[in-house]
């Protein structure tokens, strides 16, 4: 069913997990570049799947998106990602940065000018995609939405500690996440902010 037919009051748990988890997985593409996207926990959990995919040769470049600078952090997203990751033994010539963007839409807008000056968009055929796995479907639409049709996406999904497939639904933070990711999802998609998709969710 195309995510626009679906009602975000009137989903299962079954067809939530679906919507947000089904057919997202690393397909082990190599890439041009590795793309990150920001959050409060993004060092704890995004960054090793980062590092991990940059040090088995599958891209040669992490770009590291978000402009939000949580409480008690005197960085933004990027540059705590960034620092840490150099902590880790990437060199700093391979990591790029975008440190304007407040939310998903502008992580992928603003990372397009930092992507054009680090490659030439034209160049770029692949990139492979790091954040949660139930925000990766939001993200990839995105992607979808602005970046140019040319590029393909390598989903890279990360799993965290209470909002995964098998797990989300046992503990009240991980419902409210999946319940809000969903319905932001949906509404968007109707919105026309983002391209619609089709998904089997029963």
């Amino acid at each position: 069913m195309f995510i626009s037919k679906l009602d975000g009051d009137q989903l299962t748990d079954d067809q939530m997990t679906n919507l947000l988890f089904k057919g997202i997985k690393d397909t082990n593409e190599t890439g041009d570049c590795i793309f990150v996207a920001g959050s409060s926990h993004a060092v704890k959990f995004r960054l090793p799947k980062a590092v991990e995919l940059y040090k088995a040769g599958r891209a040669g470049r992490i770009l590291f998106s978000g402009g939000v600078k949580w409480e008690g952090n005197q960085f933004t997203e990027a540059i705590m990602l960034k620092n840490e990751a150099m902590k880790l033994g990437i060199p700093e010539q391979d990591i790029l940065i975008e440190d304007l963007s407040l939310h998903t839409k502008e992580n992928v807008l603003a990372s397009l000018l930092v992507l054009d000056r680090a490659f030439y968009l034209h160049n770029i055929k692949r990139l492979l995609v790091v954040t949660s796995h139930f925000h990766m479907r939001r993200l990839h639409l995105t992607l979808k939405t602005y970046m140019p049709s040319w590029i393909q996406f390598t989903l890279c999904p990360v799993k965290d500690q209470l909002t995964n497939a098998d797990n989300w639904f046992l503990t009240d933070i991980g419902r409210k996440r999946v319940e809000t990711e969903a319905k932001k999802l949906i509404n968007y998609v109707k919105l026309g902010v983002l391209v619609d998709q089709n998904i089997d969710i029963d």
